[in-house]
């Protein structure tokens, strides 16, 4: 069997990302109240709202976590470790390269003359418009999609059209949305320590079949007062606060190749406020070092021999300004 046939068989196998999704929000939707979260159908979508106009919580934010991840992660609150003084969000998979890659990542920009978000979850991998699936396809046959937006308002008419005319006609679509000063925006957002050091592997051409299973564990910052704020502390929280690790099965070399250029440090702008780098580059995303989207420590496992591989360093007292603590 081919590796693009074994990973289709194993996507089946998975019983799809948008399916797995699409029954974990069957779930939150009977659950709405519980989860201070409420649902409005448009013409063309179901939106899902987590944290714009209704409350949310810590609850919708670990269940929309791992919506984003289509339920092939788990997703926990933890005490505060010693790092610094508050809740870590710990992440876990045995996918990674679904749960992450062809789901939890923020590869789809949705932006209209009236909205702008995020997009991640699933419906990516329905889309399939990304190169990423060019090169790890899916089979995504299902007749409902499933997405999660980063954004501080609810989509407009104009923003469902520009995500439905990138998928099947007749698909029945949810989207999810919170702003990232929300708690479960917040929550979410931070929930992406393992799929940002998958995706700067990927960045790297390391052997993305070769990483086995992924934990993730990050502190969760105060919510901040606006969503430019919490794009700051959220991604301080990942690049300075986070360790992941990696059980990989490939050769000692390739990680001693790749694991220096892995973690945040590796850039020349580590060090630095992601806010204030953030604000210079004119809040572009795409203008800052990509080298700097990555966990503050990497560590790898390799299952060939035993033998683990750390790299990077971690920098609370940056945290601490970060979250005004």
């Amino acid at each position: 069997m081919t590796g693009d046939n074994a990973r289709r068989k194993q996507t089946s196998m998975l019983q799809n990302l948008n399916n797995r999704s699409a029954a974990l929000l069957q779930d939150v939707i009977q659950n709405s109240d519980r989860l201070r979260i409420s649902a409005v159908t448009q013409a063309e979508a179901t939106i899902l709202d987590f944290g714009v106009k209704s409350r949310g919580g810590i609850d919708a934010g670990l269940t929309l976590a791992r919506i984003c991840m289509a339920d092939l992660g788990h997703v926990e609150l933890q005490t505060p470790g010693s790092l610094i003084e508050v809740p870590q969000i710990f992440v876990r998979t045995d996918h990674p390269l679904e749960a992450c890659l062809q789901s939890q990542y923020a590869g789809w920009k949705i932006a209209t003359d009236d909205f702008f978000a995020m997009g991640s979850g699933p419906m990516r991998a329905t889309a399939a418009s990304e190169d990423l699936f060019a090169e790890f396809p899916t089979d995504e046959p299902s007749p409902v999609c499933v997405g999660v937006l980063e954004a501080g308002s609810l989509p407009t008419e104009a923003a469902v059209q520009a995500v439905r005319k990138n998928l099947p006609e007749q698909t029945e679509l949810f989207l999810a949305v919170a702003p990232t000063a929300s708690q479960a925006g917040n929550i979410q957002v931070v929930a992406r320590s393992v799929e940002t050091a998958m995706h700067k592997l990927h960045e790297l051409k390391f052997p993305m079949n070769a990483v086995v299973s992924g934990t993730g564990a990050a502190p969760l910052p105060p919510v901040a007062k606006d969503d430019l704020s919490g794009i700051g502390r959220t991604n301080d929280s990942i690049l300075y606060g986070s360790t992941v690790n990696l059980w990989v099965n490939c050769d000692d070399q390739i990680i001693e190749d790749v694991g220096p250029q892995t973690p945040s440090n590796s850039s020349a702008a580590h060090g630095q406020s992601f806010l204030k780098l953030f604000k210079e580059a004119n809040h572009d995303f795409y203008a800052l070092d990509k080298a700097l989207f990555s966990p503050a420590v990497v560590i790898f496992h390799n299952l060939k021999n035993g033998r683990s591989f750390r790299f990077g360093t971690l920098l609370p007292d940056l945290l601490r300004d970060s979250f005004g603590m």
